[in-house]
């Protein structure tokens, strides 16, 4: 086993080798999550017959309010699988010694891992991903007939869709998603979160921004991950006011077509809870194919769940305070939700 930092050539040269690698596995991904929160990031890797690299994993070291640290591959992201094959017997052992030697609370692995003695597993999520590799017109032909007649409903209404990646883009979908964020009662994440973005993900062309207006109004936005012929939808954010305009459809159907017709294989529609009906309806939607998405926890104590009643009463404040409030609480402790 070694430990690279996150810049080595290695590592680098490894993920843009492995046709499974994702944004998520990029380097820019985690080193923007780790310089935004003030975490340190690494790949675990284990070479073989003269590689430097056979098989691998990015990391961030978080630690808690009280000082609790735990390596997650990777926080504040959906699904981050081991790369350099399926998942072994030889890395779970890895894992596990690592995680005696460095005193961690644990291991948290955001994908399956084999079974083992040392590992526990938590299955609450699904996930959702789009085959583009048949064209634009046959995944059109693959929606649900609401989301065709929702996509032309918004194309009538004159509803037009701009790709972007600049300052004024990120800064237009801030505004929309701090609006989206206090009515779901969710704090926003701090808004360094949002330059480094722009820096590390959109800039270098690994993502973008749609924003969906009516007139001049931008009234839906959503940010994108592309990388390796994987279309990742990660943020999105609506004005509420004008949802009958079904904008988001629109932006959607936008982002797909870009998909099929730019050459990836995949668009990524992220994780669901297994009680959110809705969510995984409006997925299936689209003509995703649902798929178990289960994480693993190394560790000698047992997986802790969120405390869901905390959530919701921090959810009732936010939605009943000003907009300042739920942009303190993410500066304040969104590193945390990880």
């Amino acid at each position: 086993m070694t430990l690279l930092e996150l810049d080595d050539p290695s590592w680098s040269e490894f993920v843009a080798s492995d046709p499974k690698a994702t944004l998520f596995h990029h380097p820019a991904w985690a080193g923007m999550l780790a310089e935004c929160y003030g975490f340190r990031a690494l790949a675990v890797t284990i070479p073989d017959r003269g590689a430097p690299v056979a098989a691998g994993m990015p990391v961030i070291e978080v630690t808690s309010p009280l000082g609790r640290r735990r390596w997650v591959s990777l926080p504040f992201t959906d699904h981050c699988s081991p790369l350099g094959g399926e998942p072994s017997g030889d890395l779970v052992h890895v894992l596990a010694d690592i995680g005696r030697s460095r005193s961690l609370a644990g291991i948290e692995v955001r994908a399956p891992l084999p079974p083992s003695d040392a590992v526990q597993r938590a299955g609450a999520h699904v996930r959702h991903e789009l085959d583009l590799t048949a064209g634009a017109d046959r995944v059109w032909a693959g929606f649900n007939k609401n989301h065709r007649r929702n996509a032309r409903i918004a194309e009538r209404a004159g509803v037009r869709i701009v790709r972007g990646s600049g300052a004024g883009d990120l800064e237009g979908f801030y505004r929309l998603h701090l609006r989206t964020r206090r009515r779901l009662g969710v704090p926003i994440q701090p808004r360094r979160f949002f330059r480094l973005l722009r820096e590390r993900i959109l800039g270098p062309g690994l993502g973008f921004v749609l924003t969906a207006y009516t007139g001049d109004v931008p009234i839906a936005s959503a940010v994108f991950g592309s990388h390796n012929g994987a279309l990742v939808y990660k943020y999105s954010a609506r004005d509420e006011r004008y949802a009958k305009l079904d904008a988001n459809y629109l932006l959607l159907w936008s982002a797909i077509r870009w998909g099929c017709e730019s050459g990836h294989r995949v668009f990524d529609l992220g994780r669901s809870d297994l009680d959110q009906p809705l969510l995984r309806s409006f997925k299936d939607g689209w003509g995703a194919r649902e798929e178990p998405l289960s994480y693993a926890w190394i560790a000698r104590a047992p997986m802790k769940t969120r405390a869901r009643r905390l959530d919701g009463a921090l959810g009732v404040v936010i939605r009943n305070s000003s907009p300042f409030l739920c942009r303190a609480v993410g500066e304040l402790f969104y590193k945390y939700a990880g």
